[in-house]
């Protein structure tokens, strides 16, 4: 592997110091990468209008292929931070108009390319706002194939396209996760079902973890409380926020037996065309979710040590 700086003259962003990973990875092999840190982009994908999509300009690499806003990553940056900066620097995406819904690495060892897949939640109109876009568009789904893609995107773009139909959700029997580690809970249940729930407020899954290709989902998750838990109350989602917190967390409160409003939930949930993970280690509400068309059931244990890790 060698790092390359661009090349004298090379175009690049017309303001500002350049960041020390604006440099190029060039394998034993010769093929050449940007980003000395790594690289991401955004698929932002908007219901109405299709994927935003940056024409780039003919010096750039590939120039003249259509692809996503992104590029080099700063040292230490995470890949959503970074795919989000790009965009806004490239397209003018704004503040917290979008929510991560997953993210899908190419990695090679000496450098990787992270696709941050995320929902527009406040509409907007990119603008080009540097000199690497001839223009900016949203792209319907079915057209995005008809255009000269970027090789890195139109190689991958057939698997993100399916997964662009795929929504998982998280259904938490919460007194069945709270219940599941004796630290003394039974003291303050509101309370220990309070933290439980802040931490799920933003859960990041592993792909593999719940079936799906992609590396990490952000499911939304439904945490249903019942008896002295059904009061609590988790802070919204920040607003002023760069980019909103993935995997929003809802509080569904049960009006009578947990078990039933978990049900409910779970048929709410699969009628909207979800892909719906129940977590709970009770083995006969297990059944009745299975019934109810739940895709897959993940123990109380499982959920803890998707949290311990995250620590």
């Amino acid at each position: 592997m060698t790092v390359v700086p661009p090349a004298a003259g090379e175009p690049r962003r017309p303001a500002g110091p350049r960041n020390p990973g604006d440099a190029w990875i060039v394998a034993p092999t010769g093929e050449k990468y940007w980003g000395r840190f790594g690289a991401a982009g955004l698929l932002a994908i908007d219901s109405e209008r299709g994927i935003l999509l940056q024409h780039r300009v003919a010096w750039s690499h590939f120039g003249g292929t259509w692809g996503l806003p992104g590029g080099a990553l700063h040292e230490g940056e995470s890949a959503i931070l970074g795919a989000v900066r790009e965009a806004q620097e490239e397209a003018g995406v704004p503040d917290a108009s979008v929510r991560p819904r997953f993210t899908s690495v190419l990695d090679l060892g000496i450098w990787s390319y992270t696709t941050v897949v995320a929902d527009v939640v406040e509409p907007f109109e990119p603008v080009i706002s540097d000199p690497e876009s001839v223009a900016l568009e949203w792209v319907p789904l079915d057209e995005v194939s008809s255009r000269p893609l970027h090789p890195g995107f139109g190689a991958a773009w057939p698997v993100l396209r399916d997964l662009l139909d795929v929504r998982p959700s998280v259904v938490v029997d919460a007194a069945n996760v709270v219940g599941s580690v004796p630290n003394g809970w039974w003291k303050d249940r509101a309370g220990a079902a309070t933290r439980l729930a802040e931490e799920l407020n933003g859960l990041s899954v592993r792909g593999e973890d719940i079936e799906l290709a992609g590396t990490s989902w952000f499911p939304p998750v439904a945490f249903v409380v019942e008896g002295a838990a059904r009061g609590l109350d988790v802070p919204d989602a920040d607003e002023s926020e760069v980019v909103l917190p993935a995997g929003v967390l809802s509080v569904v409160p049960a009006d009578a037996a947990g078990d039933d409003a978990i049900v409910a939930e779970v048929q709410r949930r699969v009628a909207l065309g979800e892909y719906v993970v129940v977590v709970t280690s009770d083995r006969e509400l297990r059944e009745r979710v299975t019934a109810a068309g739940a895709v897959q059931l993940r123990s109380a244990g499982w959920l803890r040590g998707v949290l311990d890790d995250a620590r």
